[in-house]
């Protein structure tokens, strides 16, 4: 009778140490997992990492350059966080992530996949202000909290590009309309962009001004028809 009750009282010892063991506790940390669901989980089962944590909206270089997605964990808190494996949004070009040099954007400075249509410009870099901006940068958006450098690509106009004609005198930037020089609704050919159409060459027959542009004159030279 007794070492029946040893044993008993023995199985009931190991029981209630099972039950008391701690769960691991899981917090919006560098380095936690996140599922494809955007949860926390262990990680031997994640899709993604948290790679840091940002204000909400995240603040220019809050995020790393290879974020894939920020997630908000919190009141005034996100989650700056890259998956595993791909696909990676966060790569230049891809349409996600954080906004970074080489990414595609719409006139109203948000990122767009470049393999979508309808972007106007890509990104050759982040500044705080237009002065700020590099060599190289052709046109400028205002982003979120900062101004996006454009370079080459989209419909970003650079010398020697040509526009088809306006249809009336005053228009927006999305109404210039960039087209192959070779093409029947080529009109005039960029000659070269100025702070005032007196500092345009002596070819330049019109010119094009925008109030809010990097370049506010555009030099044209109409092409013979």
């Amino acid at each position: 009778m007794t070492a029946a009750l040893v044993a008993l009282a023995g199985a009931v010892i190991a029981a209630s140490g099972k039950a008391t063991q701690p769960r691991p506790v899981l917090r919006w940390t560098p380095g936690a997992c996140v599922t494809g669901e955007l949860a926390l989980t262990a990680c031997n089962g994640g899709d993604s990492e948290v790679l840091a944590l940002a204000s909400d909206p995240p603040g220019p270089g809050e995020c790393p350059a290879d974020t894939d997605a920020v997630l908000r964990v919190g009141a005034g808190r996100t989650a700056c966080v890259r998956n595993f494996l791909e696909p990676h949004p966060g790569d230049p070009g891809r349409g996600g992530g954080v906004l970074r040099p080489g990414d595609c954007v719409t006139l109203d400075g948000r990122e767009r996949a470049c393999s979508r249509p309808g972007w106007y410009g890509r990104a050759l870099a982040l500044a705080v202000e237009p002065a700020g901006c590099p060599d190289g940068t052709l046109d400028t958006l205002d982003g979120e909290s900062q101004v996006v450098c454009l370079g080459r690509g989209g419909q970003v106009l650079d010398r020697g590009s040509c526009v088809a004609e306006p249809a009336t005198d005053v228009i927006a930037r999305s109404a210039v309309t960039r087209v192959p020089c070779d093409s029947p609704h080529a009109w005039a050919r960029v000659l070269s962009f100025e702070v005032a159409p007196a500092r345009c060459p002596p070819s330049s027959r019109r010119y094009l001004r925008a109030d809010e542009g990097y370049r506010p004159v555009t030099c044209l030279d109409v092409l013979s028809k």
